[in-house]
């Protein structure tokens, strides 16, 4: 199929779509057939009918080309059949208040998870994948099931045109109620701060997985969040509750970089022990890069 850019949708970087052209999105074990190479079928021994001829592209196994055909034209075709079907993605894309946080010189973390968010969004419906979008902050706020084509890429660059920041989150609550209602066996891409009680965002994420789902989470964080570094904060006020914690400024850096550190152990050490794919992606690192870095490392380890 053939995607286009428009340059009225801001999230879709022609320059960094030409640099991801070549990385694709790849399941584990959740694509209920295959197409055009790209994914390989879980099933084995099941009947599936002929139904016609398609030119071979690199990647595609080897045993589902024609040597017939290529003896008569000297072209490498392969059979497709009707089983053949795509990988599904939901990408979720966590909209809460302190999604809206950036420092100086950076976007915003719901701004750089909306360009990692379209950019896999138009990588899989370059590789004939069926995408979805949600957009969340403490419940489920815009719902785009996944379908292939570009006339649904465009509605899913609308949706994110248009998403701004919402209330506070609510991480496990919000992933169980999606774990129930997503049905058939996705690819699930969840974008977001994480920033919610620890035990409660793993069990949501865990159960993602006890439904057979691939999960990869980014992990989308200002620098300004990883290191503090303000010398003379005396108080914070949650962007979310608006509650606000004094403290001498020394004290209060220590006691968030230790909070924090333990934070992103726990989380890190929840997906590991579950199979989850985690990356962080820092809001000064052009996503682009990010993303490209992540998706290489990916398809290098088989994941496909």
């Amino acid at each position: 199929m053939s995607t286009t850019t428009s340059p009225r949708y801001k999230y879709l970087d022609p320059q960094a779509l030409s640099r991801l052209k070549n990385l694709s999105v790849a399941a584990r074990s959740v694509v209920e057939g295959f197409f055009s190479g790209m994914h390989k079928s879980p099933h084995k021994g099941f009947s599936v009918e002929f139904a016609e001829h398609r030119e071979y592209t690199p990647g595609v196994d080897p045993r589902h080309i024609d040597w017939r055909v290529f003896g008569r034209r000297d072209k490498l075709y392969v059979k497709q059949y009707e089983e053949e079907t795509s990988l599904r993605c939901y990408i979720l894309l966590d909209k809460s208040a302190s999604m809206e946080y950036r420092t100086e010189n950076n976007l915003s973390k719901l701004q750089y998870s909306s360009y990692l968010a379209a950019s896999l969004a138009y990588l899989m419906a370059s590789q004939h994948d069926a995408v979805g979008l949600m957009t969340f902050d403490d419940q489920v706020r815009e719902n785009v099931p996944p379908r292939q084509g570009s006339g649904h890429l465009k509605v899913l660059m609308d949706l994110l045109e248009k998403t701004k920041p919402g209330n506070e989150t609510n991480l496990g609550q919000t992933f169980h109620r999606l774990a129930e209602t997503i049905k058939r066996r996705s690819l699930v891409v969840i974008i977001s701060d994480l920033f919610d009680d620890a035990d409660g965002l793993l069990g949501g994420l865990k159960h993602f997985r006890h439904k057979n789902h691939d999960v990869i989470v980014f992990q989308t964080l200002d620098p300004a969040e990883l290191t503090f570094p303000f010398d003379d904060v005396s108080r914070i006020e949650d962007m979310e509750t608006g509650r606000e914690i004094t403290s001498d400024p020394r004290a209060f850096r220590n006691g968030y970089l230790q909070e924090l550190g333990n934070f992103l152990d726990d989380v890190r050490g929840g997906c590991r022990a579950s199979q989850i794919d985690y990356a962080l992606a820092e809001t000064n690192m052009k996503f682009d890069t990010f993303l490209g870095t992540y998706l290489a490392k990916r398809q290098a380890i088989g994941h496909f």
